[in-house]
């Protein structure tokens, strides 16, 4: 069964190059670049995977992770932070992230994230 990832990200260079990396591996992939047009997104499925940078146009990133671990839909959905900022790690913790990459990325540490996150969700399933 495909993953479905959900990447919140305002920097269109970043969603774009997320996107080619994880079509490349097979994830289905719905993009948005605001909170509003999250909310509007995700009425139509949730999904597997969330990829949430911090710094957003309408939010913050760390307080929309805490949204999702705190509302009944989606809190058994693993969320993974994203930042240039190193104090939002500890941030993204506190908001109960299941894991956290710091910009700029490397690729492949990435996808190993990714995987790492889902091969995890199927094994409590």
């Amino acid at each position: 069964m495909v993953k479905r990832i959900h990447v919140l990200e305002d920097d269109s260079d970043i969603r774009y190059i997320i996107e080619y990396l994880l079509k490349d591996e097979g994830y289905e992939l719905t993009q948005s670049s605001s909170l509003s047009e999250l909310k509007s997104k995700i009425r139509d499925g949730i999904p597997d995977l969330f990829i949430i940078d911090v710094m957003l146009p309408d939010g913050n990133g760390i307080e929309i992770c805490d949204d999702l671990k705190n509302d009944i839909f989606t809190k058994h959905i693993p969320v993974i932070v994203m930042s240039a900022n190193p104090r939002s790690k500890q941030m993204s913790t506190q908001a109960c992230a299941d894991d956290y990459i710091s910009k700029p990325f490397d690729l492949d540490d990435v996808l190993i994230r990714i995987n790492r996150i889902l091969d995890r969700k199927n094994t409590k399933v």
